[in-house]
């Protein structure tokens, strides 16, 4: 008779219960990696009500399955259009729906470790805005749990849902005086704070696990790496920090937040549509009929989650600019159709850049949920990796090709309101009305890219390394080659996509060398710096794929076991075509258009310049023609 399968579990002292788990597909007899999934780390008391954390469980948890996800528009065709896949090729997922049973985790870990074993944890943040989820499986952890063995160093990997869009950001007075009567603290981000439930969670119970609570790291991509950033500078993270560092991957950067009086504004229209008028309504309002209308809410400056001068932290080079007041065509928002690209990465949308007041705050000290820690401030610095990658500005091919020459001239001196900035900003990328209409996306890209992701990504992170006296940054760019529109890292660090590969091409091999001497050879592309966009219908061959592959992977695990990645002083480049290394900041020069940044950004200042990247990013009005056709 075949011998009976005996399930990994954990059973978990200070909870009372025993997690009953699975072994991983990926587990080898040098690897062994097990799986816990769907486990409950906090629970929702109501809707836009702040999240309690679990502490309570039946003797016995199935973790065998995925736990419920935040409701949200579920298009199959998303992931295979963000990675150039056929839709047969994606793994079928299908999860149930539940705003309130959203809270949940997966935790993937070595399969020879014990409570004593205190081996470091990663946590994931998924990104997305409105849609994505922690259980996807292009954050599945077992690739990355193996290679973590295979290298010596093993880590344990958590991913988790948290609720997302109006569940988890809605925010008004009157939802705030709601709150306040039920005895919660602050309004609207609920989705970050469930992040940071997800944090106390990990924090005071992965060590049955076999996890390290004094050594977590926070990881994540697009809204979830800008999530990280919001979380670094939290009142939470000053007085009770429970990870040590992070790493913020291509970050969708809000340089104005709005306040609980404009966020009103934002939630009357939600209200408006409805046709409702009080938080009751709201409250009783299906689940689905709000993810229907398609609103994208995020962050919210409420007095009570983000500590006093956090924009002056984070964002230094702020304080020089006259804050904008700026309102979003509510109705683009709503009716412009997402290119399946831009599925999973709709925060492409939602960035409202709108007036934020800090007049008549309150800097109440918040609570804390941990049942155990005690409050404390520690002076240590958490060490950041940061980084743009390139490939994400072709979430924005769709909108960039709609435009016309005349269009994109017009809209900018609409938004600058100066004939003169507007005309400088648009030289510096070689617009113009006379523009051939062939010539225009790439231009177009080249300008949405450098407003939205890769000039804000290396203002974040000067003004952190400065606020740090220099120390604990570590700048990254992500040029690799990949097929599709998405978030081509994605399929590097967690290594499930199934990228179409070619034959390997030879290479030399100072590719793989840190050393400085003759990079400039290693330039390819324009002459500014960045590479043409046809990469995106190429094959990478498997030796470029695994070069790159393993140098994240190795670097970031690296990291979570608390080495530096690489040195300070230089900037780490993954492609293109399999380079990899520390470089100059020369090179960097050469990657970024350092110099257009300079002449033609800086001037205007980073809220005209990311105003101006939202307009372009969110395509032609409606009514405006394209190709002799009204859109």
């Amino acid at each position: 008779m075949p011998s009976k399968v005996v399930r990994p579990s954990v059973h978990h002292k200070a909870l009372n219960t025993t997690f009953d788990g699975f072994e991983h597909p990926i587990s080898t007899p040098e690897a062994r990696v097990h799986q816990y999934r769907g486990v409950k780390y906090a629970s929702v008391p109501a809707r836009f009500r702040q999240s309690k954390l679990q502490t309570s469980y039946p003797s016995h948890v199935d973790c065998t399955r995925y736990g419920p996800i935040c409701p949200q528009v579920i298009k199959r065709d998303a992931d295979a259009a963000m990675f150039g896949l056929t839709v047969d090729d994606v793994p079928s997922q299908v999860f149930k729906q539940n705003e309130f049973e959203c809270l949940n985790l997966n935790i993937t870990c070595p399969g020879d470790i014990s409570p004593e074993s205190a081996i470091p944890v990663m946590l994931w943040i998924h990104g997305g805005g409105n849609h994505g989820s922690g259980s996807s499986w292009v954050y599945d952890g077992g690739n990355l749990v193996s290679k973590s063995i295979m290298i010596g160093k093993p880590i344990i990997l958590v991913t988790f849902n948290y609720r997302l869009g109006i569940f988890g950001f809605a925010a008004s007075t009157a939802l705030e005086e709601d709150n306040r009567v039920a005895g919660d603290e602050g309004v609207g981000n609920y989705g970050l704070c469930d992040q940071r439930a997800a944090l106390e969670w990990v924090h005071e119970f992965i060590s049955e696990f076999g996890g390290d609570p004094n050594n977590i790291t926070l990881f994540g991509e697009s809204t979830g790496a800008s999530d990280i950033l919001y979380h670094l500078v939290s009142v939470e993270n000053e007085v009770h920090p429970l990870f040590h560092r992070a790493i913020i991957q291509s970050a969708m950067i809000d340089h104005v937040i709005p306040d609980v009086r404009t966020a009103t504004w934002h939630l009357s229209k939600v209200l408006s549509a409805l046709r409702i008028h009080t938080v009751a309504q709201l409250r009783a309002v299906e689940a689905d009929k709000l993810v229907s209308l398609g609103y994208c809410l995020r962050i919210v400056d409420d007095g009570i989650f983000l500590r006093h001068g956090w924009n002056e932290l984070l964002f230094p080079q702020n304080t020089h600019h006259r804050t904008l007041p700026y309102e979003v065509n509510l109705d683009i928002l709503k009716s412009h159709p997402l290119h399946p690209s831009e599925i999973g990465h709709a925060d492409l949308r939602h960035h409202f850049a709108i007036r934020s007041s800090s007049k008549n705050r309150s800097h109440s000290k918040p609570r804390s949920r941990s049942r155990s820690r005690p409050r404390h401030r520690q002076p240590t610095i958490q060490p950041i990796i940061i980084g743009d990658i390139f490939s994400s500005s072709h979430l924005y091919s769709l909108p960039a090709s709609l435009w016309t020459p005349d269009g994109v001239v017009r809209r900018v001196r609409a938004v600058c309101q100066s004939l003169t900035k507007a005309s400088n900003l648009l030289r510096a990328y070689d617009i113009s009305p006379h523009t051939e209409p062939e010539d225009l996306p790439e231009r177009l890209l080249d300008l949405i890219t450098d407003a939205r992701l890769a000039w804000p990504t290396e203002s974040v992170a000067a003004g952190i390394k400065k606020e740090r006296g220099g120390r604990g940054v570590y700048r990254f760019i992500f040029d690799q080659e990949g097929p599709g529109s998405g978030p081509v890292e994605l399929a590097y660090l967690f290594d499930n996509v199934p990228l179409p590969v070619a034959e390997a091409p030879s290479y030399p091999d100072s590719f793989d060398s840190s050393e400085d001497e003759d990079e400039d050879q290693y330039m390819v592309g324009d002459g500014d710096g960045f590479y043409d966009s046809s990469w995106d219908v190429t094959d990478v061959d498997q030796y470029s794929y695994s070069r790159v592959r393993d140098a994240m992977q190795e670097r970031w695990i690296a990291f979570a076991y608390g080495e530096g990645p690489w040195r300070e002083d230089s900037v780490f480049v993954f492609g293109p075509e399999g380079e990899t290394g520390e470089r100059s900041w020369s090179i960097f020069e050469g990657r970024r258009r350092k110099q257009t940044w300079r002449e033609a950004l800086e001037p205007l200042g980073m809220q005209l310049v990311q105003k101006v990247g939202i307009e372009l990013s969110n395509g032609p009005p409606i009514g405006s023609r394209v190709g002799g056709k009204f859109f």
